[in-house]
């Protein structure tokens, strides 16, 4: 008998197969993002400097959009109270999200990556390896988030809502727009404790040619923080929404 987080990890990915709408917006607009922002700044050089930063937030956005409300869809259905009525606990349950929606990060990150680099040209210092390896642990990133805020919202719309709450200061205060040393120190502070910030460090690092530790501390705190949101996400998931 196959356990049960891999159970549920089989029915996500089922279910998202035949959701040819939700696998276009995960798979392809990341990329299609990417190359907006490389078309845009085709005659300078600013893509090559932003363009590993955009590459972090898109997935980390958009896995963190979906699962929460794939997530809060199938508590307001009751599926996953008829699922918590078996042997087993939320734990497993939990792990079957992250690692069905893992999958898919990894695949939406390999397109994004590769358009990015083979497409529009991406000039870059370091290993396109590890580029891919800091936006997959990006992506998963995104996913804990989604399935932990999921765990607090009431409806779809109240999921989406979470974005500009959790999300949004997390780009601003990121190191995108300022680098997160010159900001005032109060808000550099803040951003220390913000996940996004050391996946845009990594891209960042990444593509300047760096590796070692410099491009292995923020993977260690990124995957940190995932494996506390997951656990949290666990405690806190309600059989169902009221």
């Amino acid at each position: 008998m196959r356990p049960r987080w891999l159970v549920t990890a089989g029915r996500i990915l089922t279910q998202l197969s035949h959701d040819r709408r939700t696998v276009a917006l995960l798979l392809v607009v990341p990329a299609l993002l990417v190359g907006l922002f490389a078309w845009l700044y085709q005659s300078d050089q600013v893509f090559q400097r932003i363009g590993p930063m955009v590459m972090a937030l898109f997935p980390f956005i958009l896995m963190f959009l979906v699962t929460s409300v794939a997530t809060l869809r199938e508590r307001r259905s009751g599926t996953l109270e008829r699922v918590l009525t078996a042997p087993g606990s939320k734990a497993d349950l939990i792990c079957g999200y992250a690692l069905a929606f893992s999958l898919v990060a990894v695949l939406q990150t390999g397109v994004t990556v590769g358009f990015s680099v083979w497409v529009c040209r991406l000039e870059l210092a370091g290993s396109v390896l590890q580029l891919l390896g800091v936006a997959v642990v990006d992506a998963v990133l995104g996913t804990a988030l989604g399935l932990l805020v999921s765990a607090f919202a009431r409806t779809e719309f109240q999921a989406v809502q979470f974005l500009p709450v959790f999300v949004f200061p997390q780009i601003i205060l990121g190191g995108v727009f300022m680098p997160r040393q010159q900001m005032p120190r109060a808000l550099e502070l803040i951003s220390d404790f913000m996940p996004l910030s050391y996946a845009i460090d990594g891209v960042s690092q990444v593509a300047a040619g760096q590796g070692g530790w410099v491009v292995g501390r923020p993977l260690l705190i990124m995957a940190a923080f995932a494996v506390g949101c997951l656990v949290a996400a666990s405690a806190t998931l309600p059989r169902r929404t009221p």
